[in-house]
């Protein structure tokens, strides 16, 4: 990096591109991307300072950065590149090759004295080295080719095409977000020669639209925040802007409670440039709406906060953002209540509509609604999801009738007016036309759970049918959508499962769910009777996908504050677990184990066995015969290990691990004279075999609760 000299003078950049409105959902992520991009060039460039800060801008009408200790010229840099061998550089004259003047070229050395090339080397090893002192780069032209590269980069989804009339009278064709109407180009209080968009740089901008309309100068690039707020109305910082809506609306909100998704503030910031808070308020008849739709209405259509009280029940005021500042807001406060009555209308309308028809009307209704090609209808999938969770709760010994009645109407909703108008609101609506149905509270809300969890760290079912259901309709789309042949690859996840079998492993731990996975995932399979699905839903690979979905959820888990080590986490998992709700449990009880003092011993002797058992190539007897043991070692071991195998049976049984994994302590004796005295690949092959079923069964009681030599 280039330090300042007394050829280069450091002044604050700043950099300004004005448009018309920018698109608001992408502004934070624009006015990230065009800083660092103009940052980074000028950084590679060698024209920032080890003191160079950047502070980034983006309001609806501009994007900007300002970089502070920005040199206007870089400090020269020596420059060795090896060109050609000598043999190539040169003809038998000694005169330069074509690709010797073609490479200079390349590198902006065309006129460069020949003899000044270094050579370097011998014989057939001779090559020609550019040796030369390279000229710093200039901050107007790096700038300029800064800008350029950076605005051709930045995050659009769709570019706008216009033209623009040049100096010369003609119009010329440009792309941009929106259109741009002007360009600052600040170095200190100097305007660089630049331009883009068909815009030539100045020192100018624009104002507030409303409260500070016409032309602003920015006399100095440090002087740009400060003028723009005191003289133009305009908050340029995005973050500053966004802190300030959300304490206004706080304050607004008073004892009451404001709902302030991290999307609508980054939305609403985007949409002003000097945010003013209003209070509004909607008829209080349109509360017998359930206010999910309420809320989802106003945010999503209007851009409002809503308000609840502190148990989180809606009121019937909310709050605006707007753009204009006013000590006479009854114009803005009027026209905004104005605009929510039609729509809470409409929802309202969508409410009354939808109760006309109950949801298990509708069930049929379901076979017109196609859900994959390969795998049938809505009204297909919905008899899968039943099997299934009929097969859980029979599992279980609860009530199935419970669990087929919510599957059979649990998708139901999706044919509503509401959720058609509001896809976000599926299962909250199904919650609420069953209860008016009269469905059990069970079910109901069954409805609505089955959806959990929706994203990672989002909350579980609270009822027990609502958790079987969420477990068999995510068993049936990872199934089905493994069976026709769409199994994530890579970061290519169009149908979730990853995130659905996060949500079997979380619903089977965190509910202690004493269910076999691959008992399940051959329920699921089971459901699908076309035999191409079947094949391609290979049952093994799948239970591998979920283990895998488990091992990163269990490296989130700690116990204590202290995370689980990868060791203790492939201790477990290694075992192939066909329940996973106690795997909590036998880590905890690894973890306290591991502190033991015989621990290390015991992983280590657990980890010789593991190997002595993989090389043995002919079949192990499945029990050791007392009749056989002939050394006091392995009459000791195997007498020690007779001895607790009951007692590690009933903690097995009882899941007390802690003090199954603590009474191996016992054995730890018996093991290392067992490998200090005996032989075990006795040249007896009698003998031998026997000695090998001895460790089989020591090995199997050892890890019970996880593989103990994968701590070794």
């Amino acid at each position: 990096m280039s330090t300042p000299n007394s050829l280069s003078q450091s002044a604050t950049l700043l950099i300004e591109v004005f448009t018309e409105e920018l698109p608001p959902k992408s502004l934070r992520r624009l006015g990230t991307s065009f800083s660092e991009g103009i940052f980074g060039a000028l950084k590679a460039a060698g024209l920032t300072t080890e003191s160079s800060k950047v502070t980034s801008f983006a309001t609806p009408r501009r994007l900007a950065v300002q970089i502070t200790d920005v040199l206007s010229q870089a400090n020269d840099y020596p420059v060795r590149e090896k060109l050609l061998p000598t043999s190539i550089a040169f003809d038998a004259d000694g005169k330069a090759t074509p690709p010797l003047l073609k490479k200079l070229s390349a590198l902006g050395y065309a006129d460069l004295d020949l003899s000044t090339l270094e050579k370097a080397g011998e014989g057939k090893n001779e090559a020609l080295f550019l040796n030369v002192i390279a000229k710093g780069a200039a901050l107007e032209q790096t700038a300029q080719t800064a800008l350029n590269q950076t605005l051709s980069k930045l995050p659009i989804a769709k570019m706008m095409h216009y033209q623009v009339l040049q100096k010369n009278g003609q119009l010329a064709d440009v792309q941009f977000a929106r259109p741009a109407h002007r360009i600052i180009a600040l170095h200190g209080d100097t305007i660089l020669n630049m331009s883009s968009l068909g815009i030539d740089a100045s020192n100018q901008t624009e104002g507030h639209r409303f409260l500070a309309p016409g032309v602003i100068t920015i006399t100095d690039a440090d002087q740009y925040e400060n003028t723009l707020e005191k003289q133009a109305n305009v908050l340029a910082s995005f973050d500053k802007r966004r802190t300030q809506i959300e304490t206004q609306l706080l304050k607004a909100a008073g004892a009451d409670l404001v709902l302030m998704p991290e999307s609508l503030l980054d939305e609403v910031t985007a949409l002003v440039e000097w945010p003013a808070i209003y209070e509004c308020h909607f008829d209080e008849e349109f509360l017998e709406v359930p206010q999910e739709c309420l809320i989802l209405t106003m945010q999503t259509n209007q851009k409002y906060f809503a308000l609840t009280d502190q148990h989180g029940k809606l009121r019937n005021r909310f709050l605006v953002v707007s753009n204009i500042e006013t000590n006479k807001p009854d114009a803005i406060i009027s026209g905004n209540e104005r605009v929510v009555r039609p729509r809470l209308s409409d929802a309202r309308f969508f409410f009354q509509q939808d109760q006309k028809r109950s949801l298990a009307s509708r069930v049929s209704d379901l076979g017109r609604v196609v859900y994959h090609n390969q795998l049938g209808n809505q009204l297909d999938r919905t008899k899968r999801v039943q099997e299934i969770a009929i097969g859980i709760a029979q599992k279980l010994q609860v009530d199935d009738k419970l669990a087929s009645r919510a599957a059979e109407i649990a998708k139901t909703d999706l044919l509503t007016d509401m959720v058609g108008e509001f896809p976000e609101l599926q299962g909250i609506m199904g919650r609420y036309y069953a209860n008016h149905d009269g469905e059990s509270a069970e079910v109901a809300a069954a409805c609505s759970e089955h959806y959990m969890p929706r994203f990672a760290g989002d909350s579980l079912p609270a009822t027990q049918t609502g958790t079987i259901l969420a477990i068999a309709d995510k068993l049936e789309t990872l199934v089905g959508i493994w069976g026709v042949g769409l199994a994530p690859t890579g970061d290519k996840d169009p149908y979730a499962l990853r995130r659905h079998a996060l949500g079997i492993c979380r619903l089977l731990l965190e509910k202690n769910f004493s269910l076999s996975l691959p008992e399940l995932i051959e329920l699921a399979r089971s459901q699908f009777p076309q035999k191409e699905v079947q094949e391609k839903a290979d049952a093994a690979a799948i239970y591998e996908f979920i283990i895998d979905r488990l091992r990163a959820y269990l490296r989130d888990q700690s116990v204590a504050g202290k995370p689980f080590t990868s060791a203790e986490i492939d201790a477990v998992l290694s075992q192939a677990p066909a329940q996973i709700n106690d795997l909590i449990g036998r880590l905890s009880a690894l973890r306290e184990f591991n502190a033991l003092p015989q621990a290390a011993q015991l992983a280590a002797a657990n980890k010789r066995i593991s190997n002595i058992l993989k090389k043995t190539a002919t079949p192990i007897p499945t029990a050791c015969s007392s009749k056989l043991l002939q050394i006091p070692a392995e009459i000791e071991l195997f007498q020690a290990l007779e001895a607790i195998t009951p007692a590690l049976n009933a903690a097995y049984e009882q899941r007390q691990f802690v003090e199954l994994l603590k009474a191996l302590v016992a054995l730890s004796a018996p093991i290392d004279q067992f490998f200090a005295d005996v032989m075990v690949m006795d040249p007896n092959q009698e003998l031998r075999d026997n000695r090998l079923a001895l460790l089989q069964q020591l090995h199997q009681k050892m890890n019970l609760v996880a593989d103990l030599g994968k701590l070794a």
